[in-house]
């Protein structure tokens, strides 16, 4: 993310935006996921290790965190060595325009592209998940989850638009990107429902739905790099005690509900 999404997002963008946003919210936003970390550490406190699950969360923070950074630092001297090349060759400023989608034609012929492609992961996903979904395990459940990913990532899309707006007609907390703390703590709220309902029901049938839908939708609705990649900026405003703010506001709202949707009927009821 700190290549793709901080460092190079603008040049990607002068190619296409639809690019630059297929690399970051839906390749990267889906290849990392918050609702599963969020999850496990659910387990942790069930099994026992409440010091497990507070440190889990600690070191991950810290290690995406500085992975970010990591990535950014990488990233801005790697442009800087292809500026000291460009300019050793003489074309310090190559054109691109030939690579841009920037008309109707240009637009459809990605779009059908995509489509295309899409249709094409549906069809062999449902035919995959046809022949094995009355064994269950994990293909079926990776099958299914194939399927149902992509609105996951749609979903996460639309309500991206939430962030800067804030609370109200005034933009209340307009700093607060609220699209994705809603994505984030949603799908975990959700994936601790799933859960609960895995043991509750414990069948084959079930398990691979419920699976599918956790590591499928849930996963590409929530994200971890999009999280750490506005907690960067944040860090790096006038204002970073809301990096912070934002962090502890996501972690722990999905903690504590997650803890009201799984853990305390576990422990009370005795599932899992």
């Amino acid at each position: 993310m700190g290549w793709l999404g901080v460092v190079f997002k603008g040049n990607i963008g002068q190619v296409s935006d639809i690019l630059a946003i297929a690399l970051t919210t839906g390749y990267l936003g889906s290849l990392t996921t918050f609702s599963g970390w969020n999850q496990k550490m659910l387990q942790l406190c069930i099994e026992g290790h409440w010091d497990l699950a507070v440190i889990g969360f600690f070191i991950g923070t810290f290690l995406v965190a500085e992975s970010i950074t990591l990535g950014v630092e990488t990233a801005n001297a790697f442009r800087w060595l292809l500026g000291k090349l460009s300019s050793s060759l003489g074309n310090a400023n190559p054109k691109s325009s030939n690579w841009r989608v920037n008309s109707l034609k240009r637009h459809l012929a990605v779009l059908v592209v995509l489509v295309f492609m899409l249709s094409c992961l549906w069809g062999v996903s449902g035919s995959l998940l046809r022949k094995q979904f009355g064994d269950g395990g994990s293909s079926a459940q990776l099958w299914f989850a194939c399927m149902v990913a992509p609105p996951g990532v749609w979903f996460r899309w639309f309500l991206a638009r939430l962030n800067g707006s804030g609370l109200g007609k005034k933009g209340l907390m307009s700093w607060m990107p609220f699209g994705t703390l809603i994505a984030n703590v949603a799908a975990a709220c959700v994936m601790a429902a799933l859960a609960t309902v895995m043991d509750v029901v414990n069948t084959q049938k079930c398990d691979t739905i419920a699976t599918g839908i956790q590591f499928g939708f849930l996963g590409c609705l929530s994200t971890v790099s999009t999280f750490m990649a506005e907690f960067y900026a944040m860090r790096n405003s006038s204002h970073p005690w809301r990096a912070h703010a934002y962090a502890l506001t996501t972690i722990l709202l999905s903690f504590i509900l997650g803890t009201l949707i799984y853990s305390v009927p576990a422990l009370t009821k005795g599932y899992g």
